[in-house]
């Protein structure tokens, strides 16, 4: 089926043929009468021997004042009703548009919260880990085999919980006691105090809170970009218990996000003229299905206040967006899901 800008462009060439050829039509008139009109006085300076000349010149004379009259109809009636065929097309057109860009902005939600409730699974698994006795232990119990067996049972989780890169026990220092995946990241000993998410998470009041962090590459993940989790590590696993340390979980951000922003139910078509993004509070691009300007690249969202809307960019496109609504207890970064699509055509 045709889309509505073929069938407005078909209208506008119909409209501007149809223009040309009455135009053409009327000249060719012009022409004709002026040929009568010459007849005309031919015949008279005739006299008697030019009347029968005369009568074909007054009926050619005739025929011409119909047609002009005819392609004067034609034309008004024709212009007017092109007019509001063009005009009804851009309607269908502007229509189609707020359709799509309403879908679209849909769909920005349904990326950003199937993130959400991703980033939400990480915040419940951090301060779970957190109370797990060998991760206590390794604090409370200083020895190497208490810190060997936490890293085994980091281990263990990273067996069953394949979204994350490495998870790392730290002390009140700063200092990495124990990880899951010692061979690939030989971190143990590093110290990372400087961090803010570290020093965020010491700072927690209770088992109940969490610090969540943008996406940044990690240089002892040998600079994967990750999204850090975070909370204090207590005192007897208890709730309220004096913070020894703090449990770290690096999620693997780009292959997750990206099959999120890949995974939007977009046509092939569509695709084509597509580019789905997930932007970080400043409109910094951290995720792209094009995989372009990650963690480089800011995008020119104008939201107006508002939580999810469309808009009309000055390069053509569309600019459907939704910002994070946050699942559960997890409130979310101030994130947005971007579809900016060009127009058909």
């Amino acid at each position: 089926m045709s889309n509505p800008q073929e069938i407005v462009d078909l209208t506008y060439h119909v409209r501007k043929l149809a223009t040309e050829k009455i135009s053409d039509i009327n000249d060719i008139n012009r022409e004709t009468t002026f040929l009568a009109l010459n007849a005309l006085i031919e015949a008279a300076r005739a006299g008697n021997a030019g009347r029968g000349f005369a009568v074909v010149a007054n009926q050619v004379k005739l025929v011409s004042t119909r047609i002009s009259g005819i392609t004067t109809t034609l034309n008004n009636e024709l212009a007017g009703s092109l007019t509001k065929l063009t005009q009804l097309g851009d309607l269908m057109i502007e229509r189609t548009r707020m359709h799509e860009g309403q879908r679209c902005a849909d769909l920005a939600l349904n990326m950003i919260d199937i993130i959400d409730r991703n980033l939400y699974e990480r915040s419940c698994d951090v301060r779970w880990w957190a109370t797990d006795s060998a991760i206590v232990d390794c604090l409370m119990n200083t020895t190497q085999q208490a810190r060997d067996f936490a890293s085994h049972r980091l281990s263990v989780i990273l067996d069953s919980y394949t979204v994350y890169l490495d998870l790392w026990v730290v002390d009140a220092s700063g200092a990495i006691l124990a990880n899951g995946r010692p061979v690939t990241y030989a971190v143990t000993g590093q110290n990372i105090a400087d961090a803010k998410w570290f020093k965020d998470a010491m700072k927690t009041k209770s088992g109940a809170e969490f610090v969540a962090a943008d996406i940044e590459p990690i240089a002892p993940l040998k600079n994967a970009h990750v999204a850090t989790y975070a909370t204090a590590i207590r005192e007897n696993g208890a709730a309220k218990g004096r913070p020894l340390g703090v449990l770290v979980v690096f999620f693997n951000w780009a292959p997750q996000s990206s099959g999120v922003v890949k995974g939007v139910r977009l046509t092939e078509d569509e695709w084509k003229r597509t580019r789905c993004l997930i932007l970080d509070s400043t409109f910094r691009v951290i995720a792209s299905s094009d995989d372009q300007g990650i963690l480089g690249e800011y995008f020119p969202l104008l939201t107006d206040g508002k939580a999810s809307d469309f808009y009309h960019a000055k390069d053509g496109r569309t600019i459907s967006f939704a910002a994070t609504p946050g699942y559960e207890s997890y409130r979310g970064l101030g994130w947005y899901g971007v579809i900016a699509q060009t127009p058909v055509g």
